[in-house]
């Protein structure tokens, strides 16, 4: 962990001497999903998760509200802001809440039943294949491939979670993938990516005829989204470059030749996402973490005090706040609401 840890400092030294602004596009005075130039602010914010200094800006298209990044990352300021989150320093983190997601994984499963017994699938963004280990439970004579842009792909492949791993973009790699599938799922992929629009062209391109989509992403318009502010889980800054309103997905997969055949709200909603995490980010924000390899200084006795008594402090308050997702989640499940929604959507030609 150590030389890890001494490797990554070293980068981030390197690049955080020329400043971060570099890593940001031009502002742009138009939606990039409906072109409309009515536009406002959502949200400012900074990078509460890791702490990575910049600052970010959502805004909302006041014809579509459609929410995205802008201005937005580079290719570069995305591969700065992703290092260390999911793979590298912060992989044991993110291996661990994965691997308590097995209710979600078997909701987004068990939606095809009433529809198709799927043959062949592939999950895109699969990261290390926590999903697919799940719905092949559910689905055990189904073949479970995977895509992702990150080494986790590989090693999702070595566990014998996908039974094939494709690393790299998604719209690249589509030539090869043509017509291969019966279900392409997206879960909580395509607000990671700069062009939506290519990402679902690429989906219908890579599915059968009557092959199914689905996909699963934050719901902006779930009332916790505004009343807990920049704090909102979901927001994820700054990797979630757009996040849609239902009715512009479903247009968008109409457009591209997939019919709607089910959404889920209420039974979507994810435990957890909201009172406690947003809780959680709160003190991270108070007390970050005394050793990280952005920042500039060592840790002094004075952080780590800090950090140590704020968490302290606040674990009484995250335990209440999970009793209160609790109580929440299964109220939630119950209504046309939630913190993500699914949709499924079958390809007609």
């Amino acid at each position: 962990m150590t030389d890890l840890y001494e490797v990554s400092r070293h980068y981030y030294q390197t690049e955080l001497a020329a400043g971060v602004e570099r890593f940001f596009e031009s502002r742009r005075t138009s939606c990039p999903w409906c072109g409309s130039t009515n536009l406002s602010v959502r949200l400012h914010t900074t990078d509460l998760y890791q702490r990575k200094p910049g600052r970010f800006t959502l805004e909302r298209c006041g014809a579509c509200r459609h929410i995205f990044q802008n201005p937005r990352l580079s290719p570069a300021g995305l591969d700065f802001y992703y290092r260390d989150f999911y793979d590298g320093l912060g992989q044991q983190l993110w291996e661990w809440f994965f691997a308590g997601q097995e209710p979600t994984y078997r909701g987004r499963a068990e939606m095809l039943r009433p529809f198709t017994m799927p043959k062949a699938w592939l999950d895109v963004g699969t990261g290390y294949g926590h999903f697919c280990q799940i719905a092949r439970k559910i689905w055990p004579d189904t073949v479970f491939d995977g895509l992702d842009q990150s080494v986790s792909v590989e090693e999702a492949q070595r566990r014998g979670w996908i039974d094939h791993g494709y690393r790299g973009k998604f719209v690249a790699l589509s030539d090869a993938l043509v017509g291969q599938y019966d279900v392409v799922s997206m879960h909580h992929y395509l607000e990671h990516t700069r062009e939506p629009f290519d990402e679902l062209d690429t989906a219908a391109k890579v599915l059968m005829p009557r092959g199914y989509l689905l996909i699963e992403v934050p719901d902006p318009d779930y009332q916790f989204s505004r009343a807990l502010g920049r704090m909102w889980i979901h927001w994820n800054q700054p990797q979630h470059q757009h996040m849609f309103p239902l009715e512009n997905v479903v247009r968008a997969l109409t457009d591209r030749g997939l019919s709607l055949v089910a959404v889920e709200r209420g039974a979507a909603h994810h435990k957890g996402g909201d009172l406690s995490a947003s809780l959680a980010l709160l003190l991270n924000v108070c007390a970050p973490m005394t050793r990280q390899p952005w920042l500039d200084a060592v840790p002094t006795r004075w952080r780590r005090f800090r950090h140590t008594t704020t968490w302290a402090g606040g674990m009484p308050l995250l335990v209440c706040a999970y009793f209160l997702d609790t109580l929440l989640y299964r109220v939630v499940r119950r209504t046309y609401s939630g913190n993500v929604y699914r949709v499924l959507a079958r390809k007609e030609s």
